[in-house]
């Protein structure tokens, strides 16, 4: 009883949190979850008390309509249940009942009720079997019947973060996988196993001995029956709780059958760590280092290869035409003309010779192009198996063999996305926009030659990080702003999402401090238990994506000769007058400032957003010292399907005492906008806060919506074909139109 309080009070403190009921001690504030999880694995046969207490207050806050405790309440338990050491079948039942009940509610309710209820449907027949999927993925053992692999990836702009922060988080991912092994890995797989589908009749501390004291060879055996016995049971309608039990009685039997009866007595249920995912720590310092750290993932190279030059000792590697493009390899080649049609029936008619022993290799040879020039198909021949969001589940084999007569080619097995990369971005708006760029290059790599799209399941998470001192990007950017400033996007999933707040956002000031706290044995305990374990619950758990609009932007320059520049942003595009450089223009300036003021003379044409949709173009002429305009909205979680446009405009007023200027805040509403400089003055853009993202000289800017790449390559094969269409038909008319990134919260946007 004094237990089972005391895990009651732990849970009812997390649910005044959610409503913004912050404990006394700030040094608390996000750690009411993590606490609360270390103190079951501490004592793991607390779980199904906590699971039973997480169950009612659950039912109850349905009741009571509280639906804002629904999804920290459901998160929280399914993680319990993970890592329980055994759940009785009344208690997933009770789970798997009001998972159900959630599949009427609107989304993300509905979403992430119906996720879990499929989860523990297959719990419920094969017990363990979530907490096997997950260290099989994490950890990348080789086992057939669940193939799939996941990576964590932490990308931290060394600019952003200071070396201490860098330093300390690359330490923290190191230690984490000091102790782990494939081998200890799949010993955990077959020991919770075990103990959650016989319960106490299991010896754990049998198991763990005789397990640790058999070659490798013999735990993978064991692990590979272990793995076929879950996944058969999840696979097989007819298979109960019991038969499953059954099979795993006779593995166990099996692995222990050297050891005397009753030499261990059975104690009580024993938790089984969850081993920490494999994570790896980047600075990111290249453009396109996201997308080379993905196909590596994909298709590692020898260890004998530099990953700096990926062409090298990849030999029928078929991302060699993708990377061609890359400086690293550039190679000489030496091309011969062909004369082969590429057609059987046009190959020379041979007098038949009599069989010998090197009759096929001469036939295979006679077939076998050499030295052709090979003519790289075009994108548009390719369309169908370039979009993402179709879910083309293979894609179009790049060799093809010759056919003969008579012999029934072999189906084309489809790709399937046994990969998932989980790319956790640390640091503030500015890293957010960088990844923007990263991804609207990576959308148009994969729609001029599709690689990853068909194999890799590409998930995004955002930390917020912010130093304690305002460093040197945040000074010659903003001096004047708070730090809040750089963290818009935290502030929207923040209000999007409550459980993101509490356990994510906390983050924002916390990592500065661990990372700068001294050494000592207290510090890491905390930061080694803590970070990590934090980003792990992340990336696990928060599956649900709130989808952010990227914006395009066409620069022109006040240079005829300098071709106009194309660049993406996603929080915010600021303009600002440029400081004259020559004699002549700074005099004429002052003139015209005397005249009317201070700034430049602006043409701006846009769409104005109406409840309707219909499009309205409006066109407005001022003087302006600049403008900001805001994709992320401050003040309430909705669509972002709009920009906040403000501009500074400047106003004269004529008065007895003569002439004077007031600066006026002119705010819109746009999808689409452009604006001119009139009098052909330069001013600078700024994207994403960062100053290294400035252009300098501009005389005219469009903004708009970015378009998703393979859509515009299927419009424009569209329109091919269809000169006078001006709608999207066909295809086209199935397909994402925007780019939206998506970054993953525990809830997405709660409607």
């Amino acid at each position: 009883a004094e237990v089972e309080s005391d895990i009651l009070r732990r849970v009812r403190t997390l649910l005044r949190e959610l409503d913004g009921h912050h404990p006394a001690c700030q040094c608390d504030r996000g750690m009411l979850r993590w606490t609360l999880h270390k103190k079951i694995d501490q004592n793991p046969s607390n779980s199904s008390i906590l699971v039973r207490i997480l169950v009612k207050e659950l039912e109850r806050a349905e009741r009571g309509d509280f639906r804002h405790y629904i999804i920290p309440l459901l998160h929280t338990l399914m993680y319990t249940l993970i890592k329980a050491p055994c759940i009785s079948d009344e208690l997933c039942s009770r789970v798997y009942d009001f998972c159900k009940k959630l599949l009427t509610l609107p989304k993300p309710f509905c979403t992430i009720g119906l996720d879990y209820a499929i989860r523990l449907k297959m719990e419920r027949t094969a017990p363990g079997t979530l907490y096997q999927r997950m260290v099989i993925s994490e950890q990348s053992l080789k086992c057939d019947p669940y193939p799939y692999q996941e990576k964590i990836f932490i990308f931290a702009d060394p600019e952003l973060l200071s070396e201490a922060i860098c330093n300390a988080l690359v330490t923290d991912t190191e230690a984490a996988q000091v102790s782990q092994s494939p081998k200890s890995c799949m010993c955990d797989v077959i020991i919770h196993t075990m103990q959650a589908a016989l319960g106490e009749s299991c010896d754990i501390n049998g198991l763990k001995a005789r397990l640790q004291h058999v070659p490798m060879s013999d735990v993978e055996h064991w692990f590979q029956q272990v793995v076929a016995a879950v996944e058969c049971a999840g696979n097989e309608a007819s298979v109960d709780r019991d038969q499953h039990a059954a099979r795993l009685e006779k593995i166990y039997c099996t692995i222990l059958s050297s050891m005397q009866e009753g030499d261990a007595p059975l104690g009580e249920m024993q938790g089984t760590p969850l081993p920490n995912p494999n994570i790896s720590f980047h600075l990111w310092t290249e453009d396109d280092q996201l997308w080379k750290e993905l196909v590596l993932f994909i298709r590692p190279l020898s260890a004998s290869c530099e990953p700096d030059c990926l062409s090298q000792d990849l030999d029928n590697f078929e991302i060699r035409d993708i990377i061609s493009d890359c400086e690293c390899c550039e190679q000489t080649r030496f091309s011969v003309l062909s004369t082969d049609s590429g057609i059987e029936r046009d190959l020379p008619v041979a007098a038949e010779e009599p069989f010998t022993p090197f009759s096929a290799e001469a036939e295979q040879s006679r077939l076998q192009r050499k030295g052709g020039i090979k003519k790289k198909p075009s994108p548009l021949e390719s369309m169908a198996f370039l979009q993402a969001g179709c879910n083309a589940p293979g894609a179009k084999p790049t060799v093809k063999s010759p056919r003969r007569p008579g012999v029934i080619p072999e189906p084309v097995v489809p790709l399937q996305r046994l990969h998932t990369a989980r790319v956790v971005m640390l640091g503030d708006d500015r890293i957010l926009g960088r990844l923007a760029q990263a991804y609207h290059s990576l959308r148009k790599r994969e729609t001029r030659r599709v690689f990853l799209t068909p194999r890799l399941n590409l998930q995004f998470y955002y930390i917020p990080v912010v130093t304690g001192q305002a460093d040197a990007l945040a000074a010659v950017d903003h001096a004047a702003a708070g730090q809040e400033e750089f963290c818009e996007v935290a502030g929207y999933l923040g209000r999007a999402d409550p459980w993101y707040e509490s356990n994510i956002n906390t983050l924002c000031h916390m990592i500065p401090k661990l990372a700068t706290m001294p050494s000592s044995p207290s510090k890491h305990l905390v930061t080694d238990l803590f970070i990590i374990d934090v980003i792990s619950y992340y990336v696990r758990m928060g599956i649900q994506p709130v989808c952010f609009q990227v914006y395009a932007v066409k620069i022109f320059f006040n240079d005829p000769a300098q071709e106009p520049a194309e660049d993406v942003f996603l929080t915010e595009l600021r303009t600002q007058v440029q400081e004259s450089i020559s004699h002549k223009d700074l005099s004429t300036t002052k003139k015209k400032m005397t005249l009317d003021g201070p700034g430049i003379d602006l043409t701006v044409t846009y769409r104005k957003v109406v409840l309707s949709n219909r499009a309205k173009e409006l066109v407005m002429a001022l003087r302006s010292t600049g403008l900001v305009m805001k994709a992320i909205l401050a003040d309430e979680a909705e669509d972002l399907v709009y920009l906040n446009v403000n501009i500074t405009e400047i106003i004269k007023i004529n008065n007895l005492s003569g002439r004077s200027f007031s600066a006026v805040a002119n705010r819109l509403k746009t999808r689409d906008i452009k604006i001119r400089s009139t009098e052909q003055r330069p001013f600078t853009v700024c994207l994403d806060k960062d100053s290294r993202r400035v252009y300098r000289n501009v005389i005219s800017i469009e903004v708009s919506p970015c378009l998703e790449p393979s859509y515009c390559l299927q419009k424009t094969r569209t329109m091919k074909f269809s000169l006078h269409e001006t709608e999207d038909v066909g295809l086209v008319k199935y397909m994402p139109k925007s780019l939206l990134l998506p970054i993953n919260t525990f809830a997405g946007a709660i409607q």
